[in-house]
């Protein structure tokens, strides 16, 4: 019973602590280190991909249907409001459905010329993407009774022609013969996408059916916008079984392709250094264990001349380590989750939108993929603890004792 007593002593005495403490502090802080920079690596990938994508989608949905022909300019033929897909009801992945059409054309001022690209768009069309790209003023308004007037300019245009919110400027559209129009500035917006900012402006949908001579039921295309980005191929193979036969369906993961790859390379770039972090972090960690097991050679020498069994031994130092990997992830999560609250509250940290396609670094909370860290690291370096514990079954007793 004194037996018992006194290995138990021995082994709480152990786990209580009295280890090195630069190297405990060490191990603590790779870990917290490791978390830290891995919530905070995936929360600005995260909202840099949604930033970027989002403001792809204010100017285009997941899905666009347009006529089927050799045809490369910006406006295209018409087709039918139309076009077999009709309802949001006939497949299940589809949320909105909206017509849009575009129509080229040449804007004069007083002091400048330049050709622009106006996207009609019609009431049913969802322009609450497009808020969050807003720098002055509002959205285009629609009348029931005629084409609207109102446009919005993105900030490089409104700049190269001097115009403002309530400014008015003369649009020459480019048609046999052509036609002019003078059109109110209401809004202007700045997605930092040059593609879309050097070229595009948007009008009223029935302004451009008007000038092109179209009834209500045409348009220039149909976009269709999904409840799940992630399901776009899916979905996208049901509506081209669904379409008409003169219709083409193209996916805005191939209208934009050098985007999307570009932010799909970034994110593996992220992994592989994620990867290394934990390598990193779970080998610092197999080190503390280590050097606590050297500095207790004696004492499990001990514990074992009195019958102390290895498995006992081992949990002694496996529970210190995974005591030492909690504390880490603790701290780890709150300097992480804290760096990211500070920035996506206060901003604190810009950047140069002509680069980076946005005025400050983005801050997504996904919190599935926090846990997911947070569980790999845990599962990965209490795996790796066992490496070390198993190190206690070699030890002798009594060359442990003479070490001392």
């Amino acid at each position: 019973m004194n037996v018992s007593k006194f290995i138990s002593d021995k082994i709480s005495e152990v786990q209580a602590g009295s280890f090195t403490t630069s190297v405990t502090k060490i191990a603590i802080i790779s870990i917290a280190a490791g978390i830290a920079i891995m919530i905070v690596s995936f929360a600005i990938l995260e909202g840099f991909r949604d930033e970027i994508r989002n403001k792809i989608f204010s100017f285009g949905s997941h899905l666009q249907i347009s006529k089927y022909d050799t045809n490369n300019s910006f406006e295209g033929a018409p087709i039918s409001t139309a076009t077999g897909i009709n309802s949001t009801e006939e497949i299940a992945g589809i949320q909105h459905i909206q017509g849009f059409a575009r129509k080229t054309a040449i804007i004069k001022t007083e002091d400048e010329v330049l050709g622009v690209v106006m996207k009609g768009v019609g009431e049913d069309y969802d322009l609450s993407a497009m808020q969050a790209n807003l720098d002055e003023g509002g959205l285009v308004t629609f009348s029931d009774t005629a084409s609207s007037k109102d446009v919005m300019l993105s900030r490089k245009i409104a700049n190269k022609l001097r115009l403002k919110v309530g400014d008015e400027a003369i649009f020459y559209f480019i048609q046999n013969p052509p036609r002019a129009r003078k059109l109110k500035v209401v809004g202007v917006f700045n997605t930092g996408l040059e593609e879309f900012d050097e070229v595009f402006v948007i009008g009223d949908l029935q302004l451009i059916r008007e000038l092109n001579n179209w009834p209500d039921t045409l348009v220039g295309g149909v976009e269709i916008l999904l409840k799940d980005f992630n399901q776009i191929d899916q979905v996208a193979d049901q509506v081209f079984d669904q379409m008409n036969y003169d219709l083409q369906l193209e996916k805005i993961t191939d209208r934009h392709a050098q985007l999307f790859d570009w932010l799909q390379l970034l994110r593996k770039n992220v992994i592989i250094f994620l990867v290394l972090i934990i390598f990193v972090a779970t080998f610092n960690m197999v080190s503390t264990v280590f050097i606590m097991i050297i500095e207790r050679i004696s004492m499990i020498g001990v514990l074992k001349a009195i019958g102390a069994t290895d498995a006992q031994i081992r949990k002694i130092f496996y529970f210190r380590g995974l005591n030492l990997t909690l504390k880490g992830m603790l701290w780890g999560n709150v300097i992480g989750l804290g760096f990211c609250a500070i920035q996506y509250f206060f901003q604190v940290i810009p950047l140069d939108p002509e680069n980076y396609y946005m005025d400050t670094v983005p801050i997504s909370w996904n919190f599935p993929i926090i846990i997911a860290l947070n569980v790999i690291t845990l599962v990965m370096t209490m795996l790796a603890i066992l490496i070390p514990a198993a190190m206690v079954a070699r030890i002798k007793p009594v060359r442990a004792i003479k070490f001392d």
